[in-house]
């Protein structure tokens, strides 16, 4: 099965997206050579961008708060595990936690850092980086694997407050939704939102379908067209019909 995730609110997105990151940062990071390591950079640098918004460590805060609440409220329910309650809340409590004690704006240590923001500059210049644009940078990656994780784990270390509060809504998150069985037939299915009110799409379909789904949603309706692509042509409607799961997902 292939798992599609589609947001429906701008901080659903911005929260998808920092997750890819933290596990493309993790990979690299895991490796040991020096072309490795830079993308690893790279993708902090993409993480101080996209964490740079103002609202993003309180509202974090806030759902963490939220969801505190919403679950102490199962504590007297029999069919919850109180083992398992109990572990989410210390694991909420602990993020919270720690996230509100990271003073300041997200990442302004980088931000002080004058040799990372040169390079960061010149990464937005195609070809950039050569050793003659930032020799001190070439030096920097001939220092060895163990030299690299050190510093790249030194400069991710302000944005780990915020990975492991993300790990816990979009867990909640992906964990609220009711899973049902649908059929695009031909290749297209529509669905009235009736009030349904949802933060995040899923989908899963078998991998023998060779098709992909273009998704388009507001509050009114749900349209999902499941696409084929064959060289170079135009991708077009699926002319079979395709079974799928789709789960609507909301905190």
């Amino acid at each position: 099965m292939i798992s599609y995730e589609y947001p429906l609110s701008e901080r659903v997105r911005t929260l998808l997206r920092l997750e890819d990151l933290y596990d493309r940062v993790d990979y690299f990071l895991a490796k040991s050579e020096a072309r490795e390591h830079h993308v690893a950079l790279l993708l902090i640098f993409e993480i101080l961008e996209v964490s740079g918004r103002a609202d993003l460590k309180s509202d974090l805060l806030q759902e963490l708060e939220r969801q505190k609440q919403a679950l102490e409220i199962l504590r007297d329910n029999p069919e919850v595990s109180e083992t398992a309650l109990d572990r989410i809340l210390w694991e909420i409590d602990q993020a919270s936690s720690r996230l509100f004690q990271a003073s300041g704006k997200i990442g302004q240590e980088l931000r002080e850092n004058e040799w990372l923001m040169s390079i960061k500059q010149r990464t937005s210049i195609p070809g950039g980086v050569c050793e003659f644009d930032l020799p001190s940078y070439h030096y920097w990656l001939h220092q060895g694997a163990e030299q690299h994780r050190h510093d790249l784990q030194t400069w991710l270390t302000p944005f780990l407050p915020i990975r492991d509060a993300i790990n816990i809504v979009l867990r909640l998150l992906r964990e609220s939704g009711k899973t049902t069985a649908q059929t695009a037939y031909q290749g297209v299915y529509q669905q009235m939102m009736a009030g349904r009110v949802a933060q995040m799409l899923r989908i899963r379909l078998s991998r023998d379908y060779h098709c992909v789904p273009e998704i388009s949603a507001n509050k009114y309706a749900l349209n999902i067209r499941f696409t084929t692509q064959e060289g170079v042509q135009r991708p077009k409607v699926s002319e079979t019909d395709v079974e799928f799961e789709l789960t609507f997902c909301n905190l």
